[in-house]
């Protein structure tokens, strides 16, 4: 939801740059939750970034898409927009299971007929290594992304589907945490925020009511003698 930079290290999640702020990670756990950092439905459309092809290709190669290497693919304008319609759906349903709320069967039905089609093959090369096969399409990109929805969905984290805890953010992500009380889409933002107010509301407290009470009883009469 996010305008996206490049360059971030190897790792899972994505490096995102708010309007307003630093840049910072964010690894929402699950690859078809990655999706949903490009826009969504309603109010959060004004996060679009898939605005053409090009942004699709961009964002795969961003994603945990990434490994194996050599994702080299061909997306035309009426699969990206069936990615766009498909990922408000899938949105919605995370923010439904984030919510504990029922799951709309039309967006069920969205995200079950995308992970039908054919999705991304991974191949051997001779040196052993794996890698992603030719022929790669926007609607194999979208079927790859829906399966691992389903797989997250119907699987052991699908009751760990939240919402950022922060005021005003609605990034989700699935907490794979052990202990699994993960709050915040990032400790580098949403997280680092909280301990800042929570500090300054500490100090709020400790702090005297006014500087009047602290001076002494006799200081008037001090004054006047």
């Amino acid at each position: 939801m996010m305008e996206r930079t490049t360059g971030q290290a190897e790792r899972p999640g994505l490096l995102l740059a708010p309007p307003t702020g630093r840049r910072f990670h964010f690894d929402p756990g699950a690859l078809c939750l990655e999706l949903l950092a490009t826009g969504g439905p309603g109010e959060f459309a004004r996060f679009e970034v898939l605005h053409e092809p090009a942004d699709l290709v961009r964002w795969a190669g961003e994603s945990r898409l990434r490994w194996p290497s050599g994702l080299e693919m061909a997306v035309g304008e009426r699969e990206l927009k069936w990615v766009r319609r498909t990922r408000d759906a899938l949105f919605q349903l995370a923010a439904d299971r984030a919510h504990d709320r029922p799951l709309d069967p039309g967006c069920l039905s969205a995200v079950n007929a995308a992970a039908a089609e054919a999705p991304l093959t991974a191949r051997i090369e001779p040196d052993g290594t794996r890698a992603w096969a030719p022929g790669a399409t926007g609607t194999r990109l979208l079927s790859s992304v829906m399966r691992d929805a389903v797989d997250l969905f119907t699987g052991p984290y699908a009751h760990r589907i939240r919402e950022c805890g922060g005021g005003n953010c609605s990034l989700l992500f699935v907490d794979t945490s052990r202990p699994g009380r993960r709050r915040w889409c990032s400790m580098e933002r949403c997280g680092n925020r909280q301990k800042v107010r929570a500090h300054r509301a500490r100090g709020e407290t400790a702090r005297p009511a006014s500087s009047d009470a602290a001076q002494p009883a006799s200081s008037d009469a001090a004054r006047t003698s």
